[in-house]
């Protein structure tokens, strides 16, 4: 038995812990944990599978190296939120999906989250960048990664400005670097 803050923990408690924290992980439902920055979100409707799919193409459509996964995530949740209400839109999302991976391991023996290179899988996309969930991620990208005020100062902008007496009063034609 080992003492942890002086205080013996038990083999049985240990289990007793690790049994209730896999049953909440369990009843919570397929999760998408993040690589950078510790995040995680639950996806129920599109599965964990679909979602991390999800993920790497909203990072392959809009690459910013410096932004955490869970800034991406927070838009496929919406996507999530669309798929839980509306069944032809699940449909269609798990149609695309199927020939997103199909195209990625025909052309590159992989499913598309899988695939290394990051040129590989932009190929995959260009391919259906007509279709309809390419369309719809890229969209909500725009609104939901380029509106995230905590995105914001990663790209240097300083938010609104009406508020604060505008541009001009506050750096508009300081060009220092000309």
């Amino acid at each position: 038995m080992r003492v942890l803050n002086k205080k013996a923990i038990s083999r049985r408690s240990f289990l007793k812990s690790g049994t209730v924290t896999a049953l909440g992980l369990t009843v919570m439902g397929p999760m998408v944990i993040g690589k950078n920055n510790a995040w995680s979100a639950t996806f129920k409707t599109i599965g964990a599978d679909d979602a991390a799919t999800l993920i790497q193409m909203a990072r392959d459509t809009y690459p910013h190296d410096f932004l955490a996964d869970r800034f991406y995530a927070k838009v496929i949740e919406g996507v999530e939120a669309q798929a839980g209400k509306d069944k032809a839109f699940k449909s269609m999302v798990g149609k695309e999906l199927k020939k997103i991976n199909s195209a990625a391991k025909k052309k590159y023996k992989a499913n598309y989250k899988d695939i290394n290179r990051e040129l590989e899988r932009v190929d995959i996309l260009k391919s259906n960048e007509k279709s309809p969930l390419f369309q719809k991620i890229r969209g909500d990208l725009v609104v939901g990664l380029y509106n995230n005020k905590e995105v914001w100062p990663k790209f240097g902008y300083e938010g609104e400005s009406a508020s604060k007496g505008g541009y001009m009063s506050r750096g508009f034609n300081d060009i220092d670097w000309l």
